[in-house]
């Protein structure tokens, strides 16, 4: 017998695999941070033994979640300014609330609230985009998630830096001090063609290559912008990154509601990532992407929830679902964004968008061990025929029992164990009244 750490037995266990592999009454043996073995109960538990075994019930086991494409710190901005178009939204309450609110303080309690609420619905890596990322990163390893984070860099003041410089020197802070970490990774982040010049956009991609970090950037979320920057460039967006060099297969594009056949051939040709966000798209009307095309062109698609001003939550259940359905409506073809493709797109393909593959996505001996279990004995999960159908139709995020990441029990029995989440949320609601006295559009 090999002794392990522990050991989750009596699992309907799906490996997320290319074979699509499901495990009827599997175990799996879990070794510090790392899968040891996988397979049938009695198999894996003849070979290992470990002094914690988490009985999964005959419950789903599956990899954690990843939400592509997030703003943590905004839980604090739940729900500030709804329904409205997206440039509204952002030049005249967003940007605003943000001048005025943003600080370490509420960075480092609204990230903890995300991290609550993602642990809780299932997610077990996400890659955000904010301001004061230091305290995100510090609220993430609190919480015991893993992540791929960024300070999102413009050509004008945020309230972390008064420069361009300024904020790329942060942003390499955070390249240096999180080298290395096992949970922790960075991105570089210029926020968007509107609002970062060509030499902020070149300085970030050098950044970026100097640091072998991926590039991340909102692009094309809505046919004005797409018009903006046409009329800009004199060109399409996509074929002026190409042009100053920014596409490659670490380049991560944000949304791409607007992206027409050539540019999505350019995204394929370069091996460029898109994280897709339909319900904040469908929210701020901004259209929706052509994500079925990408994928047909062999363009790797995530799935992300954006943050939560634009959601208004963190649940990637429900955003697969969202996901499944826009496509299948859009193009009144039911057979589009199936369920396996839109699980892929929230496991496996998520994290090779994060360029994260090699650690995460699938259950397998060597992968980092991110895992969740789904109680589905209940009564809107009776009867279960199709295990993928299930889990993008019918499971939601208050379904998720147990979520373990890089082999610690981070929520047990729907119990955080890394966080206390009345506390968070005390301190959240402080926060929004602070936000909501000092807003005149509120």
């Amino acid at each position: 017998m090999t002794d392990v750490d522990r050991i989750i037995s009596s699992g309907r266990i799906l490996l997320m695999d290319a074979d699509q592999t499901i495990i009827e009454n599997g175990s799996i043996a879990i070794d510090g941070q790392d899968i040891a073995a996988v397979g049938g109960k009695d198999d894996i538990e003849s070979r290992y033994t470990a002094p914690d075994i988490i009985d999964a019930k005959g419950g789903i086991v599956m990899p954690g979640l990843i939400n592509g494409h997030t703003h943590a710190a905004m839980t604090c901005f739940r729900g500030i300014a709804d329904d409205l178009q997206l440039m509204d939204w952002l030049n005249n309450y967003i940007f605003p609330a943000e001048a005025k609110n943003v600080n370490p303080e509420l960075a480092y309690w609204g990230s903890l609230l995300a991290c609550a609420e993602m642990i809780k619905s299932g997610t077990t890596t996400f890659c955000d985009m904010y301001i004061f990322e230091e305290e995100t990163a510090k609220a993430v390893k609190q919480a015991g998630m893993r992540c791929l984070l960024g300070e999102v860099l413009f050509d004008f003041p945020s309230p972390n830096f008064k420069t361009p410089d300024e904020g790329l020197a942060y942003a390499e802070s955070l390249l240096k001090t999180w080298a290395g970490d096992d949970l922790i990774n960075i991105i570089v982040e210029p926020h968007a063609l509107y609002t970062c010049s060509e030499p902020l956009l070149l300085s970030a991609k050098a950044l970026a290559d100097r640091y072998n970090a991926p590039l991340g950037i909102h692009l094309l979320e809505n046919q004005a912008e797409k018009l903006q920057l046409e009329g800009k460039f004199g060109k399409s967006a996509v074929s002026f990154l190409q042009d100053i060099g920014l596409l490659t297969d670490k380049f991560i594009a944000f949304h791409c509601v607007c992206m027409d056949d050539d540019e999505i051939s350019l995204f394929a040709d370069h091996g460029c990532k898109v994280i897709h966000n339909p319900e904040s798209n469908m929210k701020l009307s901004s259209g929706v992407a052509p994500v079925p095309e990408m994928i047909a062109r062999g363009v790797c698609v995530g799935l992300g929830t954006d943050g939560c001003a634009s959601n208004n939550n963190l649940d990637m259940f429900q955003e697969m679902d969202s996901a499944a359905k826009l496509h299948k409506v859009h193009r009144l073809d039911p057979t589009v964004m199936d369920a396996k493709t839109t699980l892929e797109a929230a496991t496996r393909e998520g994290a090779r968008a994060l360029g994260l593959d090699h650690l995460v996505g699938e259950i397998r001996p060597g992968k980092k061990a991110d895992i969740i279990i789904i109680d589905i004995h209940k009564p809107h999960l009776t009867p279960m025929y199709h295990e993928y159908s299930h889990l993008v139709y019918a499971v939601d995020g208050a379904d998720v029992d147990t979520v373990v990441i890089n082999g610690q029990v981070v929520m047990k029995n729907r119990r955080l164990l890394t966080l206390d989440e009345n506390q968070i949320m005390q301190k959240v609601h402080d926060i929004s009244n602070r936000i909501k006295a000092g807003m005149e559009n509120i």
